[in-house]
């Protein structure tokens, strides 16, 4: 499949994904959260460094519990801020209580600008694929941020098992996850298996 064809065919998929994920039972996504947000406890655990997390839309697995957790245990945690429509995220420190303001798609954004360079990045899944892949939602932003970090943040991918496809047929400006963390297990991109989440 070639780059306009590729386009077309992540367009429909990115709509029917978003569809089936916005319309999963909360209570199936709510249980399913507990055992990514349970996975990703474990990892950050290993894991020191400012971390990039973002605010949750559209169904996507809810990360602000593991925020309150994070900063609990001293750790600096960052929310993403679009600066240039054409260019990579900012990533803003930020505490719960902080003043947010609406950013774009009227995504809380932090109000002061305190800028940070994440460690740890996670990145919420539209779709992803055995490669650790991820789909997203067609801005490039996130590809774009990873690309412009230095040093490059470690991306985990997070999403729901239903969400996996075949491929998103990767073109060269798509940049794998490092880990994608579902329900049922945890994906490292050398290996492109999953491994078990008690692992």
């Amino acid at each position: 499949m070639e780059g306009a064809e590729v386009k077309v065919w992540r367009r429909a998929e990115r709509e029917r994904l978003i569809a089936l994920r916005q319309g999963l039972p909360a209570a199936q996504r709510h249980n399913w959260s507990a055992q990514i947000d349970a996975a990703l406890r474990g990892i950050l655990a290993k894991r020191p460094g400012i971390l990039g997390v973002y605010w949750p839309f559209r169904a996507e697995f809810d990360p602000r519990p593991l925020v309150d957790w994070a900063v609990a245990a001293g750790r600096t945690v960052a929310l993403p801020v679009v600066i240039d429509k054409k260019g990579p995220l900012e990533y803003r420190a930020w505490r719960p209580g902080d003043k947010l303001v609406d950013g774009v798609w009227n995504i809380p954004i932090p109000e002061k600008r305190d800028i940070v360079t994440p460690a740890l990045v996670l990145a919420p899944l539209v779709g992803f694929d055995e490669a650790c892949y991820r789909l997203g939602y067609g801005g490039g932003y996130f590809d774009r941020t990873l690309a412009a970090l230095s040093p490059r943040a470690f991306a985990i991918g997070v999403g729901f098992e239903v969400q996996r496809i075949a491929t998103i047929y990767p073109q060269s400006f798509d940049i794998a996850m490092d880990l994608i963390i579902t329900e049922t297990g945890i994906r490292e991109r050398s290996a492109g298996t999953a491994r078990s989440i008690a692992g």
